[in-house]
């Protein structure tokens, strides 16, 4: 069943439910000016026996008083959670009381545990007096255990400035089991060409724990956001834009002092925090956080999530006055081929290829943020370049990774991305200039929600140079449906109409599918 219509307030403000809600009233000193759950409810990580449950306290989102973060006193307010069996959270199975904090933006992780493996729960908070509106998610099947079908989403790259957030109703509609954020949640930064359809928060570019809460906030009062995180758990990794554009590691875009920018990465850190379902153990220390771990579904798949920036080696020759991306020639660049330079770091590299020995899934997805095929630009004058700022500034950590699933042999590879701001389907070959090399992995890119896509016609120029990419389109947003089963994986390229229109439709662009043991994406 669909979730986006929440049951009314006077429903849940009847009865025993009434007398509960009654007992936690507002601390005076926090007197909310409106909606404490006005930026909805979220889970995430759903496991066999656990899930993740999210909210966070905020009836004035984007409060400009960085003191009052959502309009909020500095009082730590007690909230109440309930999950059931049942959408009117009347068979309750658990229940507790966890503290919003002050110092973490009034934000609730809880650690549910205790839930049976795969069944439907539903559940909300309660705080001062009101209650949240009613998420839904399901827990994954027991370790091991057969599963017939998986269905999830794959989305990335919503800039709330460019429109409508469509594509999140649409995928809410297909009631997927699980959605996968791979980046670029929010941006940082403020749009200076014309025809935007939304401003952003503060109008400022987000640099502080302040301007970055409120950028969070705006994009989660988003109701077709709100909807989706109401309507199933997820997995979440980040891209750049949640802290600067093409930032590596400690290095900024504008080449800022390392000590400044890595303050300035501490906020960011802290407010994708605040606002995502994540357990403890993600929890920020300033400036360092982790979100790379394995996440699985019982015998069927294993999701591997990965941080493609906190740990690479900076830019391939990324020196002033021009910082992040850029074409270069093997020529003009030979640091873009040194064996040193790593995309994910040594220790994430060495953790992430002794998962793949251990895995025994029947199919296993890594969870990544940009274009990991290689991709042959050629330039005006002939010559061929790579951009630096994805998998193609970093081919000896590419080629490590997938000699490493070689190796292994991971079951039923497949590497999901985005950023790209279009849609791709892909060989992944440990020799790309060989046409008969063997094929060892799949790729799908998710196009945007919203961010403008590259040129298509100079893209697709460039097909004859880059064989191994089956499809490419980046004329339309959207995002990715998979359906997974035992034997095949199935993926459909949904793309919205009109991003300007908030109530534009959705239509298929393009279908593959994957069989066991045959890796590469087909036409379906």
């Amino acid at each position: 069943m669909t979730l986006r219509r929440t049951l009314s307030r006077r429903a849940l403000l009847t009865g025993s439910a009434a007398a509960f809600i009654a007992s936690r009233a507002w601390p005076l000193s926090a007197t909310p000016r409106d909606d404490p759950f006005a930026l909805g409810v979220a889970s995430g990580y759903p496991g066999p026996d656990r899930a993740v449950l999210w909210t966070r306290l905020a009836p004035e989102p984007l409060s400009p008083d960085p003191q009052r973060p959502g309009g909020m006193s500095p009082d730590t307010v007690p909230v109440d959670w309930e999950v059931a069996t049942d959408p009117q959270i009347t068979q309750i199975v658990r229940r507790g009381t966890e503290a919003a904090d002050h110092d973490f933006g009034h934000s609730v992780h809880v650690e549910c545990r205790g839930l049976e493996p795969g069944r439907e729960y539903w559940y909300h908070f309660i705080a001062g007096g009101a209650a949240s509106p009613i998420g839904h998610l399901r827990t994954a099947p027991p370790p091991g255990a057969p599963l017939d079908r998986l269905r999830f989403g794959v989305v990335s790259c919503a800039n709330y400035e460019l429109g409508y957030f469509s594509a999140y109703r649409h995928l809410t509609d297909e009631n997927p089991d699980l959605v996968l954020f791979l980046g670029d949640y929010i941006y940082e930064y403020v749009s200076k060409l014309p025809g935007k359809v939304r401003e952003h928060s503060d109008g400022v570019e987000a640099t502080d724990l302040r301007t970055y809460r409120n950028r969070y906030a705006q994009y989660r009062t988003d109701p077709d956001l709100r909807a989706l995180h109401q309507a199933a758990p997820c997995l979440a990794i980040w891209d750049d834009h949640e802290v600067q554009n093409d930032y590596a590691n400690d290095r900024s875009q504008n080449f800022a002092d390392p000590l400044v920018f890595l303050k300035r990465r501490a906020a960011a850190y802290q407010a994708f925090w605040e606002h995502m379902p994540l357990s403890a153990w993600a929890r920020p220390r300033g400036p360092d956080m982790t979100i790379f771990c394995r996440h699985d579904y019982g015998a069927l798949a294993t999701f591997l999530l990965v941080d493609g920036r906190q740990f690479r080696s900076r830019l391939a020759c990324d020196r002033p006055p021009k910082g992040g991306g850029k074409q270069v020639t093997d020529e003009a660049c030979p640091e873009r081929l040194d064996a040193r330079r790593s995309y994910l770091g040594k220790a994430q590299e060495a953790w992430l290829y002794r998962e793949f020995g251990g895995s025994a899934a029947r199919w296993n997805f890594l969870v990544q943020g940009q274009l990991m095929a290689e991709l042959k630009e050629r330039l005006d004058d002939g010559e061929i370049s790579h951009w630096t700022e994805d998998w193609n500034g970093y081919p000896a950590a590419r080629t490590r990774l997938l000699e490493q699933i070689a190796g292994t042999g991971l079951k039923n590879p497949v590497v999901l991305g985005g950023d790209f701001h279009s849609f791709w389907a892909n060989d992944l070959k440990l020799d790309f200039d060989d046409p008969a090399a063997p094929v060892v992995a799949s790729e799908f890119v998710a196009t945007s929600v919203t961010s403008n896509g590259p040129p298509y016609e100079r893209f697709l120029a460039w097909a004859a140079d880059n064989p191994e990419v089956r499809f490419f389109d980046s004329r339309k947003r959207g995002y990715l449906s998979a359906e997974l089963r035992p034997e095949r994986l199935e993926v459909a390229c949904r793309a919205v109409g009109d991003v300007r229109d908030p109530e534009t439709g959705v239509s298929t662009l393009q279908r593959f599918v994957v069989e066991n043991a045959r890796p590469g994406p087909r036409p379906a």
